[in-house]
């Protein structure tokens, strides 16, 4: 007894040491990165601003280089633990329900908070360098159904894993998973094999985030050392706060929503998944915490079998905050624009959003590339897309906590109704 309440306590200790020592670095890494922007020449904080974040570029990749193997070998595991299609199908029922359901709110709270704050009507925005936009709207003229099968679906398990296409990954595992299970005794030993495979993974993950300090420090200081982030804030107050606004009321409504269903397990839920937050919010990126994020949930009290079969569908689909900004950011660039856009166009533009946002987990500035390819779509310039890259770092810093909270939750609690069935 006294040696499990020590090595809890031990834990607990470690988590506090790590969080303060993330926000420590993003403080850290905010004054040196004002510093040089203040003091040094334009190219010499450039060329700052590029070589610090390579802490950054570091971290993600010892992380990235974790995700394909974790996802693989803890959702074959599931599946085969979950013994059988009927089960595997309904907490796949229970998933697609709850990140539809969380999706579409999500749409609904950007399209709601744009229209009322008005964030793009009047706006004159100078000086704006509509060449910038140039690389996200190239991205658009490939986003077809077509493609978007494609990258849904895997031609090879070993490209999807080289490119960390996690859906693909999932794909291939569900299908793996199934085929164990369904061998039964003579695949155990494969399914055996993976599980301790799948724990060696995970004490990776506590090597890799000792280095997650140093990653969001280069993080912070490369984007503070180039952006003039006082004058960015002022030119962007409205967008940025209004912005702020539609994500707040978003995190009101997950942690509402977190209350009514996990009761005061919810607190217990935040103070674990407190670091990942944090870290994605530093990093911009939450497939950055994802093998952390299924540690703690699993030591939330989720069974495995849960964590690992939601988690990786989530990070396909289940992507809150991104979906907020999407309704956002269209509609703010049809106001700049001054295209008027009634009710029921608006409605039929979040369900493009819904159905065309799935599955491009992974996509560099995929929030951007859906927004461009929607504006095409409805005949709002896509070249307006060049005037929220300025402030773009920023909102996701936001959109990518927002992701983590959201699939942490919707993890928790189908877990919870899957303990309770």
């Amino acid at each position: 007894m006294n040696e499990s309440n020590t090595s809890a306590s031990e834990k607990n200790s470690l988590f506090s040491n790590l969080t303060v020592q993330i926000l420590v670095a993003m403080l850290l890494g905010a004054l040196l990165g004002i510093f040089i922007h203040k003091y040094y020449l334009e190219d010499d904080a450039k060329n700052f601003s590029d070589k610090i974040k390579m802490l950054a570029t570091i971290f993600i990749r010892l992380v990235q280089m974790i995700i394909a193997p974790l996802v693989f070998t803890t959702l074959v595991v599931g599946i085969a633990k979950l013994g059988d299609i009927k089960s595997v199908g309904r907490i796949g029922g229970k998933a697609l329900g709850w990140f539809f359901s969380a999706s579409f709110i999500s749409l609904l709270i950007g399209m709601f908070w744009v229209n009322t704050l008005k964030p793009g009507v009047g706006l004159k925005l100078g000086n704006v360098d509509m060449s910038a936009a140039t690389e996200v709207t190239e991205k658009t003229q490939n986003f077809s159904a077509q493609n978007f099968v494609e990258h849904i679906i895997p031609k090879s398990i070993v490209e999807a894993m080289a490119n960390n296409e996690i859906l693909q990954i999932v794909i291939f595992s569900i299908f793996f998973g199934l085929a164990a299970a369904s061998m039964g005794a003579i695949a155990k030993p494969i399914v055996n094999a993976l599980d301790k495979t799948s724990h060696i993974v995970l004490k990776m993950v506590n090597y890799v985030m000792k280095f997650a300090p140093i990653g969001v420090f280069g993080a912070i200081a490369g984007v503070f050392a180039i952006k003039d982030v006082g004058d960015l804030l002022e030119t962007y107050a409205k967008f940025f706060g209004s912005f702020l606004v539609g994500i707040g009321s978003l995190w009101l409504f997950l942690l509402v929503v977190g209350y009514i269903f996990l009761k005061k397990q919810m607190t217990v839920l935040l103070k674990r998944i407190v670091s990942p937050l944090i870290i994605a919010f530093g990093t911009t990126s939450s497939e950055a915490v994802f093998p952390k994020l299924t540690e703690e949930l699993e030591q939330f009290g989720i069974k495995d079998k849960i964590v690992s079969f939601m988690l990786p569908l989530g990070y396909s689909f289940n992507l809150d905050g991104s979906m907020m900004y999407m309704t956002f950011a269209s509609l703010f660039i049809a106001q700049v624009y001054n295209v008027p856009l009634d009710t029921g166009t608006q409605m039929t533009m979040l369900l493009v959003l819904m159905l065309t946002s799935k599955g491009i987990a992974g996509v560099p500035r995929a929030s951007l590339v859906v927004v461009a390819a929607t504006c095409g779509m409805f005949k709002i310039p896509v070249e307006g897309i060049a005037l929220i890259l300025p402030i773009d770092h920023f909102c996701d810093m936001f959109r990518s906590a927002t992701n983590v909270l959201g699939n942490a939750l919707a993890t928790s609690v189908v877990g919870k109704w899957e303990k309770e069935s």
